[in-house]
């Protein structure tokens, strides 16, 4: 019975964690275009580095 005065100030920690990590990802704007890095992965990207080559082999 005593381990519950352990486990539930612990719970109230992560609880109250997890509610300041919401609050700080809504004031930090992850959330503004939720459709744009969905539409992302349908598209080339132009500006992909060029490989190198390699000046030791023939």
């Amino acid at each position: 019975m005593s381990i519950i005065y352990v486990l539930i100030p612990i719970a109230i920690f992560f609880v109250a964690m997890g509610i300041w990590i919401f609050f700080w990802a809504v004031r930090s704007k992850q959330f503004e275009d939720l459709e744009k890095e969905g539409l992302s992965i349908l598209f080339d990207e132009d500006d992909k580095p060029k490989p190198s080559a390699n000046k030791d082999e023939p």
